[in-house]
């Protein structure tokens, strides 16, 4: 675990885990920084799109953060944007990389966002690469989006010290049944997610090919879903092996680049008590605070870390020597 001195001291009216999360989701940023859209075209002929930020006078002896979003979020997702904002000002480039299927370009793609698939980042991530060879890649990635690259950086083993220097993953649910457990305790956030997924595969529906037809009801659970839906479309046979395609938390012992994780004990999505079950290697640095809900960590003003906390550690572990 993390030997790291700037432990997370939650802001006094926004202690609960509930407070952190909500009033993090909805702390939107209207400006995006200036970027250019940009495709890559992956080996099964689909496309993904990212948005890249590139500060004035930026070269390959600056490093370039790769930015991945979480479950039904995009290059929009106010977490990404922030961060966008927070590296161009350090002079930075990044990279808001949107998954199959998401941002406002789904035409541009053939399936939906594969959860368990780490392949298409790590496809990207080869081709960033080889466009500017000499710049340090730090990937980082947010809830789920922290999932998909941990396993990705499990699965790529030594072959990923190549081409990243870092990974960085912020509240990622390694174990994907144990977070849709935990989810289904809550029924308001299993009733937004259930309303969130509706309107995603309605509108996913039309574009994508093969797709299957789309039915749900009212009283319909999240595992139901995956179940009548998402499991069959992903072409897995059962919930089992659907679920341990998707999870990171038994590759995180493979994991061979330079690594770190930040999770809240009090995480609503995440059960963190699950890495004390894990083999972590000396490489993978894992942060676990009492407080900061799910992607939340809004700490006090004018203390170490500021409001916006988990940028702050971000930054800390980007820049570190």
């Amino acid at each position: 675990m993390s030997k790291n001195n700037f432990m997370f001291k939650p802001f006094p009216l926004l202690s609960g885990r509930h407070t952190q999360t909500i009033t993090a989701f909805f702390l939107a940023i209207q400006r995006h920084p200036p970027s250019i859209t940009r495709f890559v075209h992956l080996e099964d002929g689909t496309k993904v799109l990212m948005e890249v930020t590139t500060p004035l006078g930026w070269d390959e002896k600056t490093p370039t953060v790769v930015i991945v979003h979480g479950f039904l979020g995009s290059h929009k997702s106010s977490y990404s944007v922030r961060l966008a904002k927070k590296l161009v000002r350090r002079g930075v480039r990044s990279i808001r990389l949107n998954l199959r299927g998401c941002g406002n370009r789904s035409e541009y793609v053939s399936q939906m966002c594969r959860v368990e698939s780490s392949d298409a980042v790590w496809q990207v991530l080869k081709e960033i690469k080889r466009e500017t060879p000499y710049s340090s890649l730090i990937v980082i990635g947010f809830s789920l989006g922290g999932n998909i690259i941990l396993k990705m950086g499990g699965e790529r083993g030594k072959d990923l010290l190549n081409v990243v220097n870092k990974i960085i993953a912020i509240n990622p649910p390694i174990d994907i049944h144990a977070s849709i457990l935990l989810v289904s305790k809550n029924k308001i956030y299993e009733r937004f997610f259930i309303r969130a997924l509706k309107v995603e595969g309605k509108y996913l529906y039309k574009p994508f090919k093969g797709m299957l037809p789309f039915k749900t009801s009212k009283s319909m659970s999240i595992s139901e879903f995956n179940r009548a839906y998402v499991i069959p479309q992903m072409g897995f046979s059962n919930t089992e092996d659907y679920y341990a395609a998707c999870s990171s938390g038994h590759l995180i012992p493979s994991i061979r680049v330079p690594s770190h994780i930040l999770c809240a004990r009090d995480d609503p999505f995440v059960d963190c008590s699950i890495f004390d079950t894990i083999q972590v290697p000396n490489n993978v640095d894992i942060l676990i605070t009492e407080h900061g809900g799910h992607l939340g960590y809004l700490g006090v003003p004018g203390q170490i870390g500021g409001f916006h906390w988990m940028y702050f550690i971000l930054f800390q572990w980007i820049f570190e020597t």
